[in-house]
């Protein structure tokens, strides 16, 4: 059934109260709600059919729907979500991408930054305006859920007054949302990978929660169809809803795509044979529907991690004309790029790893926004940072303990390397940033000024870099590339940017050398209407420079969109403004953190716990000081705190805590003689 505010924006009309509730919960693909499907494909249609690409696996999913129930409102239109978390043991958070909440931050869904998690059985009302027109998606912002299937579409059309593009199409209704695909849980994959040496590599896509894989019976499974009329011009939109490091090259056989718009925002029409397109990020194209009544490949080919060296990850859909049979397109369906005796290859838009040093594509800071020039791009910076990043050999204490299995001690086949910005991995506090503002203490807060060694050395913080209100920020993003060829792109909330410069230098870069550039006036910064995004990708050895005018306060996540580098720590916060320039948190609004209680009286009943609670408190804090390495720091710590013991065990005097105390003593002398064996 469509929503009610599934409708055409008129001017100067009332905005709507758009009304939702999602229901969160696990659940499984090809489940018995599927009947008889492929092999009756009406059934792979019937309510809370998941068929996926016919392998069963377990998934989470918002009312049994994959993608989720989409959200399509016009501008201004009141948005109101609740999110019932039905899972047996997890939390969850939504996160509008696209959105900014300049009046409603809180409502941004970020965990430990705008709120806390919502917890099993408990449920969150979002509620904000409809700020940002275009094309964007709702998903997941904790773990890995959005790649298991918690996501769905953001569409926030115009009316004809504000619509830059109103005259180029005539029908507005097909909505593309690619998946990179696995076939376990992605907590089961991260743990496979980081822990045991498997793979970080999707064997598969899906277009709208549909696809075909190697099996008995991808071959009948059904995949996305998009239904035409010919000689009519649709606008499509495209989504990257992915999780994993597969950008997705998309084209479609005998037609050409004309792109008008990239993350919400409008920019001048440019033709295209093919269009990349990376993990966040969102395209609107318009395709002419010229050709003969047929049926047509619509292609997608995973590069980087899904490409020819791994696992050749590909989809297809179908472009139908309505009056074709029902039946595939003519046309060899492979991974390797296989276009129709018509096409040729044509102009490519977004190409991987490809700047503005290539006549051979067109990347993003060549495309001209429809927006007028604003501060973000007239005025000179106020802030400019340098975030370089890599993947870095150190003993990260999460999947490479020292003197146990650190880096240099497990086999080739079992190293993790740590992507890191400014070799630092972000670590969130136990209350959100945000809304527990008052109870952080910002002595906490670290960045590349403030810490020391971590070049070699494993750092992990509260990663924040603050700019005033009203201040202009340049962002420059180096992709170090020495590690192997990757890609990142990058999501900024409560922000949309000004894309001015992109270019790959060589096979790898060093910061120093991007500095050189810049001071030597080699870097071509194009300002003048430059593209407004939210989310970019930099070139493996590369640069990619964005400025933003940072006019909304509060705590705004930056983060790769890769959930396997995010989750590890690769992302750091935006403080705009200071606290009194930020909304008042909503009255009742959820808290978190931790709790241990004060003041504990060391009597006979306490004395015993109190000795294990000292014990286990210095060795916090010895992990904490040397994540999990033992080092000459740990054993001055180690020292500073024997005092301490020896006060507690004075305490614990009574006959039936000495057990006890002699325990807390045995452990004490072998963590000390484990120490001097380190370093003898």
């Amino acid at each position: 059934m469509k929503h009610p505010c599934r409708r055409s924006c008129k001017d100067e009309t009332a905005p709507m109260e758009c009304r939702y509730v999602f229901r969160l919960e696990a659940y499984y693909t090809m489940s018995k709600a599927c009947y008889d499907c492929p092999f009756n494909i009406t059934d792979c249609f019937r309510e809370h059919c998941i068929p996926a690409d016919g392998i069963e696996r377990s998934i989470l999913v918002v009312n049994r729907q994959m993608p989720g129930p989409p959200i399509e409102v016009c501008q201004g239109d009141r948005v109101i979500v609740d999110v019932i978390n039905l899972l047996h043991s997890e939390s969850t958070t939504m996160h509008w991408h696209g959105q900014h909440h300049v009046k409603t931050p809180y409502m941004d869904g970020v965990p430990y930054v705008s709120q806390c998690p919502i917890l099993p059985g408990s449920s969150f009302r979002y509620d904000y305006t409809a700020t940002e027109a275009g094309t964007h998606f709702w998903h997941s912002h904790l773990g890995f859920q959005r790649g298991d299937g918690v996501y769905g579409a953001l569409i926030i059309r115009v009316p004809p007054k504000v619509n830059w593009h109103y005259d180029l199409y005539d029908i507005d209704e097909h909505t593309i949302l690619i998946s990179d695909w696995t076939h376990e849980l992605g907590i089961d994959k991260f743990l496979s990978h980081h822990h045991a040496g498997g793979d970080n590599k999707p064997p598969n896509l899906l277009i709208n929660g549909f696809g075909r894989y190697d099996g008995d019976t991808s071959a009948v499974m059904p995949i996305a169809t998009f239904i035409v009329k010919r000689d009519t011009r649709y606008r499509f939109r495209l989504v990257n809803a992915e999780f994993l490091n597969c950008p997705i090259e998309l084209s479609i056989d005998d037609h050409t795509m004309r792109i008008i718009s990239t993350d919400g925002r409008d920019i001048e029409p440019v033709e295209a044979k093919s269009l990349v397109s990376y993990a966040g990020e969102r395209f609107d194209f318009v395709v002419e529907t010229n050709r003969n009544v047929d049926n047509y490949w619509i292609r997608f080919r995973g590069l980087m991690d899904c490409d020819e060296r791994f696992t050749k990850a590909y989809q297809v859909a179908i472009l139908r004309y309505d009056g074709a049979l029902e039946e595939d397109p003519s046309g060899v369906v492979t991974y390797e790029r296989a276009f129709s005796s018509n096409d040729s290859l044509g102009q490519r838009v977004n190409a991987l790893n490809e700047g503005t040093e290539t006549n051979e594509s067109l990347s993003i800071p060549l495309l001209k926004a429809m927006d007028e020039n604003d501060e973000s791009n007239t005025v000179d910076p106020d802030y400019q940072f340098y975030v370089s990043y890599d993947f870095y050999k150190k003993d990260n204490p999460h999947f490479h303990r020292g003197y146990l299995y650190g880096f240099n001690q497990v086999k080739n086949t079992k190293r993790v390397l740590t992507p890191q910005l400014n070799h630092i991995s972000m670590k969130l506090p136990s209350a959100p940033l945000l809304s527990q503002r008052d109870f952080i203490d910002q002595n906490q807060f670290c960045n590349a000024s403030t810490v020391m060694g971590c070049d070699q050395d494993y750092c992990a913080c509260t990663h924040v870099l603050r700019v005033k209100l009203g201040s202009v920020v340049e962002m420059v993003l180096v992709d170090e590339g020495f590690a192997y060829d990757a890609n990142h792109p990058f999501h900024l909330h409560g922000y949309q940017f000004r894309v001015i410069a992109m270019e790959k230098v060589g096979k790898n870069v060093t910061t120093e050398q991007v500095q050189a550039l810049d001071k030597n006036g080699a870097i071509r910064r194009n300002l003048d209407r430059a593209p407004l995004k939210d989310t970019v990708t930099v070139p493996d050895g590369g640069y990619t420079v964005v400025r933003f005018y940072a006019d909304n306060p509060g705590y705004w996540l930056f983060h790769c969109h890769i959930e396997f580098h995010a989750e590890v720590g690769m992302s750091l916060v935006f403080k705009v403004g200071e606290h009194e320039d930020m909304l008042p948190v909503p009255r009742n609004f959820p808290t978190c953190g931790n709790w241990q209680p004060e003041n504990v009286r060391h009597t006979e009943n306490t004395a015993s716990a109190s000795s294990h609670t000292v014990f286990e408190n210095t060795i916090d804090q010895i992990s904490n000081v040397s994540m999990d390495r033992l080092t000459e720091t740990s054993v001055q710590l180690l020292v500073k705190l024997l005092p301490q013991v020896l006060r507690t065990l004075r305490i614990s005097s009574s006959s039936n805590t000495l057990v006890a105390s002699y325990s807390f003593l045995l452990s004490l002398c072998s963590s000390v003689a484990i120490v001097r064996r380190l370093f003898v």
